[in-house]
């Protein structure tokens, strides 16, 4: 009996045991169960802190002004968005003037861009400058106190679907009335640079009427979108010197055309398409307005010591830079390799060389000289014809050009970041502000290539530069042509632009406005 309850009692001892295993078992797995949510949140939290904390990309030294962000309105939003900070914005100011941000303002630009009062470009949220000087244009226009401030009464008469388009008229007066007058004076119907005051006046309206008569379009003698267009376009008729004509001041300025290499045929008093395309050339070469027109600025330019003369110069491609290459090549200065029509770095130091050789001025371009050398095989000095010197040569030449294309973007792009938080100004060309396209051919001709001033309208078709038609081909360097605005591609999806919204040069990243307002872009190098 004895021995029976000791085996009992032995079972006891161990159930007691076992259940108290069990109860600790069960214990631990309850507190382990728990862990998971506490370990998700620690997880989570850092990756939203980092989402809150990510540094913004901003202008080097201006860290601090909320304005001189990069990413623009909508990066904003989404990563308020993203942090859960998001709160509902507050209602308008019941004025909008200069330092405000709000969304009303992005609204007002938007509506002042489609006016005509304000150069198109991605609205932002920034009451600056430029959106004022846009506003008083819309006041004066209006017969409102210029003030610069969207206030009631200037927001509802901007916003409403009644608005007034962008216009200048008798008795206005402005920088925009000036840079108007400048271009009537360009193309002869203005025949004083007195004339140019920045007051509309008689003289003015009447310039302007017989502009619009000429090129067959309402005379009113109005300056609105219209107008504006015509007057930067290939397509305006002048009011001087022009296709067709024949005078010895034509002769005179077909010598001084023969003189510095742009007129291919012999000097007759005749203006015809040789002479169109001479005069063109010139104003390319020049950094002047191509329309192909003896202007009072080309001909000026033109009776100067330091105009430019002909010649191929980086950044051009075609038959005729294929052709120097050729030659070139045959003369062992440029491997078989690089002739490729197009005239990158690689094609200017051969021709640099070709010029010492040859007792030219060594240049890089291919003017009248220079072509006459290459073109005359009996005159040419080659350079040296040892194969194996030539082959070794022209394998680090190819391997250097690899390089100096990417220094070229490289330097494109650093010229126009060099720029940024510099003014926008409505037609200026640098180098203290700029308007889109003058930002544009300012940074080309730091970086060597001669290309002439166009408007964003003259780059949709320039056909100089390697065409780029899809959106997702971009590549930093390129030249990104928007509906009425323009920009620098650079690294990463971004762009350097000279922005009317901003009111500065910024470096920023391309949003959705940029693919749904894309026309074409250019490849430089």
């Amino acid at each position: 009996m004895n021995k029976q309850k000791k085996q009992r009692m032995k079972w006891y001892i161990m159930a007691a045991a076992l259940a108290a295993v069990l109860i600790i078992c069960l214990a631990a797995a309850l507190s382990k169960g728990k862990q998971p949510d506490s370990e998700d949140t620690e997880e989570t939290l850092p990756m939203k802190i980092q989402a809150e904390n990510q540094p913004e990309i901003v202008i080097e030294g201006e860290e601090g002004k909320a304005e001189d962000s990069l990413m623009g309105e909508n990066s904003e939003t989404a990563d308020a968005e993203e942090s859960g900070e998001a709160e509902p914005e507050g209602p308008a100011p019941e004025n909008l003037k200069e330092g405000v941000e709000h969304s009303a303002v992005s609204e007002l630009q938007a509506r002042l861009m489609e006016l005509g009062f304000m150069e198109n470009d991605e609205p932002t949220r920034f009451y600056g400058p430029v959106t004022a000087a846009s506003v008083k244009r819309v006041q004066r226009q209006n017969n409102l106190e210029q003030d610069g401030i969207a206030g009631p009464r200037t927001r509802e008469m901007i916003l409403s679907p009644d608005a007034k388009y962008y216009a200048v008229f008798l008795g206005i007066s402005g920088d925009d009335v000036k840079q108007i007058q400048n271009r009537l004076y360009e193309l002869g119907y203005l025949v004083s640079a007195d004339n140019v005051n920045g007051t509309f006046d008689e003289l003015t309206e009447k310039a302007v009427i017989k502009l619009q008569e000429i090129n067959l379009l309402n005379a009113d003698g109005k300056v609105g979108k219209q107008t504006v267009n015509l007057l930067y376009s290939e397509s305006v008729k002048p009011n001087f010197l022009s296709y067709g004509e024949e005078s010895d001041t034509v002769l005179k300025f077909q010598k001084r055309l023969k003189e510095l290499g742009y007129l291919t045929t012999n000097p007759d008093g005749n203006y015809g398409k040789d002479t169109v395309q001479a005069i063109k050339q010139f104003q390319s070469r020049n950094g002047l307005v191509v329309d192909g027109y003896l202007g009072p600025t080309t001909r000026n330019v033109m009776e100067e010591s330091g105009a430019r003369p002909n010649g191929l110069v980086l950044g051009e491609q075609g038959d005729s830079v294929k052709r120097v290459q050729e030659l070139l090549s045959q003369y062992g200065y440029l491997p078989s390799g690089n002739v490729t029509g197009y005239y990158g770095e690689i094609t200017e130091a051969a021709v640099v060389s070709f010029q010492k050789n040859n007792s030219l001025a060594a240049d890089g371009s291919v003017g009248i000289n220079t072509m006459a050398k290459l073109t005359d095989s009996s005159k040419a000095v080659a350079k040296g014809k040892a194969s194996g010197e030539s082959g070794s040569s022209g394998g680090r030449q190819q391997e250097d050009g690899k390089r100096s294309v990417s220094g070229s973007v490289q330097a494109l792009i650093n010229a126009a970041a060099s720029k940024v938080g510099l003014p926008y100004v409505w037609g200026s060309k640098g180098p203290n502000s700029f308007d889109c396209s003058g930002f544009v051919y300012w940074c080309l001709n730091q970086v060597g290539v001669r290309q002439s001033y166009l408007t964003s309208s003259g780059w949709r078709n320039i056909g100089k530069y390697k065409k780029i038609t899809n959106y997702n081909d971009i590549q930093p360097g390129d030249i990104i042509v928007e509906n009425g605005h323009m920009g620098i591609a650079a690294e990463d999806g971004k762009v350097i632009d000279a922005s009317s919204g901003n009111g500065k040069v910024v470096y920023r990243k391309r949003t959705k406005w940029w693919r749904d307002n894309f026309i074409v872009a250019w490849r430089i190098f």
